[in-house]
């Protein structure tokens, strides 16, 4: 019998108990933890269903949920929850609008599987998964431009290797995003995608978190705990902000990709790891390790295949493809009035320069929908009205500036802030940038973003 594959958006405790049940009994779960991944991963491989798991400590999400069940028509989803979260009448609303099923944990296995089969067939009756990254892109991203399309043929490029990845970019590029295609056109496509914010870990629980503990290993250790690499063993580990993983930690990752071998925490003995290592980092790495602040050694290691993300002030005629699609995806007809985009909305989009990039754009475009009482969203419902003011009265002595300006700020921010650094990238002199850069300034007024000195 071929193996259905299920979404399970689930932490790896739950998993590793799911994936034993499901494996079982013909299904084959995908893991992620990411609700965009799990979108994506719903439309580039045809999965019919969802599993999620809402009882992890925190407050539900019920707009990101709402999201994810909503995206597209070919999938149906199925919730695990605690019994006391059904005295929650949000949480009961949603679970009645949104999902197939849901279970009370611990699961029944009976009951679940048999839930998991009709929402399975009650999924295909739809008929084919829309999929449309077949117009609008590729591997689950959004953008005809062509940088998306030359990062497009790089990501192509990769399925054939197993070597380590390393992409650049600002924050809010999807670089996750890029990472998951990684995987998706691999052949670890099948074993889990484990991603890793090292950014956002606590300082004294990077090595636990990466590398597990034995029982004991420190104070409230009470029991054995597989890290992040360990979960990934035959996948693909993405280490996100890999910039920001202390030095002595960095000396340990070294040895994972040396040796592909690991050790708990509390343990002397090595496991063999089978696991891709994909890294990311919003600032210059090779700066970095000029600093003294990365390892040059665990740089070249990372920095086999390098793939960069764009910009989205540098992806030509994906502005209004982005906003048309998450305008679509958001928009709630027993909600609110939002249907469209006006063309004066679309231009003064086109015109400005998305400092936050895709995030920002996904940001502006939901609180538009919820806030807005117009049919078509205007300028202001972006909270870009000025940029119309602006617009309307540019001189060509400002256009310049502006143009100087955005030029010279990618270049010290590619630079690290670097006056010399930036100038000879410009092929300027480092007087000539000061002069430009003092002038631009001085034109463009409070309309751009803060002055990069």
């Amino acid at each position: 019998m071929t193996m259905r594959q299920v979404v399970l958006l689930a932490k790896d405790g739950l998993f590793a108990q799911m994936r034993e049940l499901l494996s079982a009994s013909d299904w084959q779960p995908l893991q992620t933890v990411e609700y965009e991944i799990a979108k994506s991963l719903g439309i580039d491989r045809e999965i019919h269903v969802g599993l999620i798991d809402l009882s992890e400590g925190g407050p539900i999400e019920i707009d990101k949920i709402e999201t994810l069940t909503s995206h597209n028509r070919g999938m149906e989803w199925i919730a695990l929850v605690t019994p006391v979260m059904l005295s929650n009448p949000s949480l009961c609303r949603l679970l009645k609008l949104r999902f197939h099923d849901f279970h009370t944990l611990p699961v029944d296995p009976s009951r679940l599987l048999t839930s998991l089969g009709h929402a399975h067939g009650k999924a295909r009756l739809a008929g084919p998964i829309d999929s449309p990254t077949e117009v609008q892109g590729k591997h689950g991203m959004i953008g005809r431009s062509k940088v998306m399309r030359d990062l497009y043929g790089m990501i192509d490029k990769t399925r054939s290797v197993d070597a380590p990845v390393l992409i650049d970019g600002e924050s809010g590029t999807g670089k996750e995003l890029v990472a998951h295609a990684i995987h998706q056109a691999s052949s670890r496509a099948d074993a889990p995608f484990v991603a890793v914010n090292c950014a956002a870990l606590p300082a004294n629980l990077i090595q636990s978190e990466l590398f597990g503990h034995e029982k004991g290993a420190f104070t409230g250790a009470q029991q054995r705990k597989f890290g992040r690499l360990e979960a990934a063993v035959g996948g693909t580990i993405f280490l996100d902000e890999i910039g920001d993983l202390p030095l002595d930690l960095q000396v340990n990752l070294l040895r994972v990709l040396q040796n592909r071998s690991i050790e708990r925490l509390g343990s002397n003995r090595e496991i063999q790891l089978d696991v891709r290592v994909v890294a990311a980092s919003n600032v210059d790495l090779e700066q970095a390790v000029k600093q003294g602040r990365f390892r040059e050694d665990l740089y070249y290691r990372l920095n086999v295949l390098r793939l960069h993300s764009p910009p989205l002030r540098e992806r030509e005629g994906d502005v209004e493809l982005l906003a048309l699609h998450y305008l679509k995806e958001f928009a709630d007809p027993s909600q609110g009035t939002a249907r469209g985009l006006s063309q004066q909305a679309l231009r003064v989009m086109s015109n400005y320069t998305w400092p936050g990039n895709v995030r920002e754009l996904i940001n502006r475009v939901r609180r538009a929908v919820i806030m807005s009482e117009n049919q078509l969203l205007k300028p202001e419902d972006l909270g870009l009205e000025k940029r119309v003011e602006d617009a309307g009265s540019m001189t060509l002595d400002r256009a310049r500036a502006q143009a100087e300006f955005q030029a010279i700020r990618c270049a010290l921010r590619r630079n690290q802030n670097n006056m010399s650094a930036a100038a000879r990238q410009l092929g300027i002199s480092r007087a000539t940038l000061y002069r430009v850069l003092e002038r631009s300034a001085l034109v463009v007024t409070g309309n751009m973003m803060d002055h990069p000195a």
